[in-house]
């Protein structure tokens, strides 16, 4: 956050008195949880989100906040677009899960499959890639995801086993940006596009992959990026198609994504936002589900009674109040920023 930008920061005060928190159940076990929990506030433009995992520190969770801070306290860009389609989201369950999962995603043509993860094995995503196809049929669209989960030789081989499900690109197979330049000069004469994730959002320099001609494309999220306006600067900079992407968040972080979609002066691909199919409760009624595989632009507003229902406890609001307040004096010093920006250049975070 800019010296200017931490002048307009709202005082601490004013935020913690506009906060909710939220405990949202999950209908399939993902990224190893089984609850998302999510920060709330009623800003003056709407509402707004600030979900950074529970595991994040506050240097990785700090530009989560400015996130929230830009889409409810700023004007957003002006949308070029009233809907987005998104795209089906399969966690890493077993190839029987596949499709009780793809039939909560309504008319999404394309799906997003989780592979790479810890404790399975390469054999697990071939048969999980492969229902999917099944279950989708010739004209589906199918990327995966990584998650920087693979070294090159082993994303090398996963991307020649998978090749016969007609990928559409390949999402963070390697962590480095190093690692997926050498991945991408392997395997382009295969037409398979890399697709960079983390190697935006949790890198000091987001534009470092696109210099190194390692990825294809981005995938955007919102809030790692710090806002609307920072990341379409970031996709502006850059050249590259983008994908925008959500990080499980609920409804009210949904329509922070998709205010960023809707901005993008092209957007070629399916987006990551349908993932509030794969909450079995949501902060609005009904959720942003996809229906015929689009999701409507615009802001939301939870309902008192679900905000009620899905509140967390004592204990764990004044846990996000404190996380809040640390993220908060973070961006309201920009020495405390520099020495962010330096500790993640020498990956001691992020």
């Amino acid at each position: 956050m800019s010296t200017d930008a931490a002048a307009s920061l709202p005082p601490l005060a004013d935020l913690l008195d506009r906060l909710v928190v939220v405990r949202l159940p999950l209908a399939a076990r993902f990224r190893g949880i089984d609850v998302r929990e999510a920060a709330l506030l009623s800003g003056p433009e709407g509402w707004t989100e600030f979900s950074p995992f529970l595991e994040y520190d506050d240097a990785e969770a700090a530009p989560w906040l400015a996130a929230a801070i830009d889409f409810g306290w700023m004007p957003q860009p002006e949308a070029l677009r009233d809907s987005i389609p998104v795209n089906a989201t399969v966690p890493a369950v077993r190839p029987s899960a596949v499709a009780g999962i793809l039939a909560r995603f309504d008319g999404c043509r394309t799906a997003k499959v989780k592979v790479a993860e810890l404790g399975q094995v390469l054999a697990e995503d071939v048969a999980r890639v492969r229902a999917v196809r099944e279950a989708m049929g010739v004209e589906g669209r199918i990327r995966i995801d990584a998650n920087g989960g693979w070294n090159v030789d082993e994303a090398e081989h996963a991307i020649h086993a998978l090749a016969e499900f007609d990928l559409e690109y390949v999402e963070q197979p390697c962590a480095s940006v190093e690692e997926l330049a050498e991945l991408r000069a392997r395997v382009k004469y295969m037409g398979i596009p890399i697709a960079a994730d983390e190697s935006v959002r949790k890198a000091s320099d987001p534009l470092a992959v696109a210099r190194a001609g390692a990825a294809d494309l981005l995938v955007i999220k919102a809030q790692p990026l710090g806002g609307t306006h920072r990341a379409l600067e970031i996709v502006a900079a850059a050249g590259l198609p983008a994908v925008v992407s959500s990080a499980l968040d609920s409804s009210v972080g949904l329509s922070m994504g998709l205010s960023l979609a809707a901005a993008l002066p092209e957007l070629d691909y399916d987006c990551g936002l349908g993932t509030a199919a794969l909450l079995t409760a949501d902060v609005i009624s009904p959720a942003l589900a996809p229906i015929d595989g689009r999701l409507p632009v615009g802001r939301v507003t939870p309902v008192t009674a679900l905000l009620a229902e899905h509140a967390a406890s004592d204990e764990r609001l004044e846990w996000w109040r404190a996380r809040i307040g640390r993220c908060h004096a973070l961006l309201a010093d920009p020495r405390e920023r520099s020495e962010i920006e330096v500790g993640r250049r020498a990956g001691r975070v992020g």
